[in-house]
């Protein structure tokens, strides 16, 4: 274990419910971003939400987060993850494979320049003429490596402003959130960058043992189709569902949360174990 100690896991839901759920949040940098995922799940399961490591003394990776994980991680868990946070999932998976019953990933990221080049349009064009101008101004900025607290606030102010963009018809979270990492965002998502340009991912994900399932919104701007069928040239299991009316947080999404959360439920509910025998 790195120094720092384990990361902060935060619970929800009955002891009496099946479980354990374990909800990724996205960004990176961006913890507490899926607790309205958290709260949504834990009416049927008992769920945890692991908040991943913000930067410190150590540099952090994607072999950084995994292995954090590892040290949180219940036995046999199903976990589910948002964004960022469906790539950690299969970044885990891929080098735990004995550790999970079921992997659910939700708006997940994207695995090559072309989709990340469809996706930084598709936000263009989701905005208006201010939005644009702003959009490319906050990535100019925090491109030139700004000092971390104008950086955090930076990316906290883009985050809103892609939320806006992601979203079709949103419920309005009123979760408190947590302060935004900019550093610790800009050193994962090099890491995740680089195992691309390495090859190593998605390649490494021939070692997925566990079934998925990818939901994605039809109006989602990360490009849904496009990974699923570049994962499914590695993942040996995957099954995709895309929600009409549906944008990137699908539980919170008027016209979608319902079918949403009826699709995923009842998709865990086939993986996760038994109530705690101690409820």
């Amino acid at each position: 274990m790195e120094p720092g100690g384990k990361i902060a896991v935060r619970a929800y839901g009955s002891p009496a419910n099946p479980g354990p759920v374990v909800v990724l949040h996205g960004g990176p940098g961006a913890p507490g971003s899926a607790v309205g995922l958290a709260r949504c799940l834990s009416r049927d399961f008992r769920v945890l939400e692991p908040l991943q490591r913000t930067a410190g003394s150590y540099p952090l990776s994607v072999s950084r987060h995994v292995n954090e994980l590892l040290a949180v991680l219940p036995p046999n868990a199903v976990l589910v993850g948002w964004s960022w946070g469906a790539m950690l999932g299969l970044s885990f998976a891929a080098r735990h494979p004995g550790q999970l019953t079921a992997l659910v990933l939700v708006g997940c990221g994207t695995y090559d320049a072309q989709s990340r080049a469809r996706l930084k349009e598709r936000l263009r064009q989701c905005l208006d003429g201010e939005g644009q101008k702003r959009l490319a101004s906050l990535r100019q900025t925090l491109g030139a490596s700004p000092d971390p607290e104008s950086g955090g606030r930076l990316l906290a102010e883009m985050g809103r402003l892609i939320a806006q963009a992601s979203s079709y018809d949103d419920l309005q979270d009123r979760s408190e959130p947590l302060p935004v990492d900019y550093t610790g965002h800009a050193q994962t998502w090099a890491g995740v960058l680089r195992l691309q340009e390495e090859g190593i991912e998605p390649r490494i994900f021939h070692n997925i043992r566990v079934p998925v399932l990818m939901v994605h919104g039809e109006v989602d701007p990360h490009p849904g189709r496009e990974t699923r069928d570049l994962l499914r040239r590695h993942v040996a299991d995957l099954e995709y569902h895309e929600l009409p009316r549906c944008g990137h947080q699908p539980w919170n999404e008027r016209h979608a949360n319902e079918a949403f959360l009826d699709l995923i439920s009842g998709w865990i509910a086939q993986y996760a174990g038994s109530p705690l025998t101690d409820a």
